[in-house]
């Protein structure tokens, strides 16, 4: 019986490495490292190049275009859509401009297929610059091969590379083949309207769109251990946003379920306690998540490879262990929850705000049913719903996203590509009724410490990136 067992134990083992080297196989082969840009048009990528563009970003960069709730400076605002004018004459000339709101932009160039429509984003506010920083956060300054300053990397790099691509093209002629738009807001860092009034517009003129490109995604290193290269990672949904008000009241209703009534400020305290150490929400592989790991698999190293290789029989211990081994990666399983602005009124009662963030709206519907019977346990209770937002994914089988793929493995031909989920919030998500390709990549090659200076200090971008970022877009509308 053991010898049966054991011969059965190695079989299963084998065919787990099989089914490992298979998915090997599956990988794109790699370049080893980014190629030179000798190896590329030696004009358009070479060190000149490198310090045009980089001057080029300075000026955009050296507006101070930063967004606060209940403030616009408009000085600044209006400095950069100077500099823009300036800096890219043929698209000035050539493109129908619309302003939104305060100062959202919307470039439209006419193609040649007026039923087809693309779009491409960037947002041109930024985050105030805070702390002590290595080089004066609005100067642009050029120094250790990077341009530094707020905005490097969320996201006036993408946006100068966009109008830049499009520059290049229009000066030697180019038309494009369908309708291309660029819409960039003054105010997506503090989810203002810049874009919701530029989706209005949008809907009244019944335009819907083959794919829309945002900020989300971008080249980073390998976001888990057991890989070498680099990874291209393309969002593909982002997580919706519910917020609710919570309420303990000074005095106790009627049922009361606790043996002896605790003051509001403990019982919200109790509330927050057994969620954050329970964490009861309903975890799943999403299709997108398994996505993620199907594609990013064949470049892991055994023993890693062999486990997402085969996530039919490792998937429910991998819904335990990816939080621990990667806290983004685990926050795609389901919602989550933070607690903010927790205060005390003048008559006792103990409010917070509760912020949920969800994956699938379906699930969130039940989530909220098991947050509230452990509020009941507290005698806690929902004052006020304050935000109820939820976006569709788009379609990993879209001509779309599989177009927008394509065009990535061609530039970055040295990183692994992946779909994922954003945690975060982008304007895109306001576009997803009218695309079914709604994708979050920003072409912008990044180390961990620039990954990690986006809304922190020392955001910088490397000069090579701004130019590969270019060479993305142009390739992009090239094969429209």
């Amino acid at each position: 019986m053991l010898t049966v067992i054991f011969m059965v134990f190695i079989a299963g083992a084998f065919f787990l490495f099989l089914r490992a080297e298979m998915c090997k196989a599956k990988g794109r082969k790699l370049a080893e490292k980014k190629p030179a840009f000798s190896e590329k048009n030696l004009e358009e990528f070479s060190e000149d190049r490198q310090v045009y563009y980089s001057k080029r970003l300075a000026e955009m960069i050296s507006c101070r275009t930063v967004s606060k709730k209940g403030e616009f400076h408009s000085e600044e605002f209006y400095k950069l859509r100077s500099v823009i004018s300036d800096l890219f004459p043929e698209v000035t000339k050539k493109a129908e401009v619309l302003y939104f709101g305060e100062d959202c932009y919307l470039y439209k160039f006419i193609g040649r297929e007026p039923e087809k429509n693309v779009m491409l984003m960037s947002h041109h506010d930024v985050v105030p610059a805070e702390g002590e920083w290595s080089y004066p956060p609005f100067s642009g300054q050029i120094a250790e091969g990077c341009i530094w300053g707020r905005g490097t990397v969320d996201t006036k790099t993408p946006l100068f590379a966009e109008f830049s691509a499009l520059e290049e093209l229009l000066e030697k002629g180019w038309i494009p083949p369908c309708n291309v738009y660029l819409v960039s807001s003054h105010n997506e860092e503090i989810a203002g309207d810049g874009v919701p009034l530029v989706l209005q517009w949008l809907k009244e003129q019944k335009i819907t769109f083959e794919w829309i490109l945002d900020e989300g995604g971008a080249v980073i290193d390998a976001p888990m251990g057991g890989m070498d290269c680099k990874c291209a990672m393309l969002a593909v949904h982002e997580k919706g946003r519910y917020t609710i008000r919570v309420k303990a009241a000074q005095a106790a209703g009627h049922g009361s379920l606790m043996k002896q009534l605790k003051s509001p400020a403990v019982r919200i305290a109790g509330l927050i306690t057994k969620i954050e150490k329970k964490q009861p929400f309903i975890r799943k592989i999403h299709p997108e998540v398994l996505a993620m790991f199907e594609s990013l698999a064949p470049y892991m190293k055994l023993p890693m490879r062999l486990v997402f290789a085969n996530m039919w029989c490792f998937g429910g211990l991998l819904k335990r262990l990816i939080p621990a081994l990667n806290a983004q990666a685990g926050s795609m399983l389901g919602t989550t929850c933070t607690f903010k602005n927790l205060r005390t009124a003048e008559n006792g009662d103990c409010m917070t705000e509760v912020f949920f963030r969800c994956v699938k709206e379906e699930d969130l519907k039940t989530d909220l049913k098991t947050f509230q019977k452990i509020a009941e346990e507290f005698q806690v209770e929902v004052d006020e719903v304050i935000e109820n937002e939820y976006h569709r994914p788009a379609s990993m089988q879209s001509s779309g996203y599989q177009f927008i793929k394509s065009c990535v493995e061609e530039e970055f031909g040295y990183a692994a590509c992946a779909p994922f989920i954003l945690p975060a919030g982008t304007d895109a998500r306001h576009f997803s009724e009218l695309s079914d390709a709604v994708i979050r990549f920003a072409p912008i090659d990044i180390n961990n410490q620039q990954y990690a200076s986006v809304h922190d200090k020392n955001e910088n971008i490397e000069m090579e990136s701004v130019v590969r970022a270019v060479a993305f877009y142009k390739t992009v509308l090239r094969k429209l």
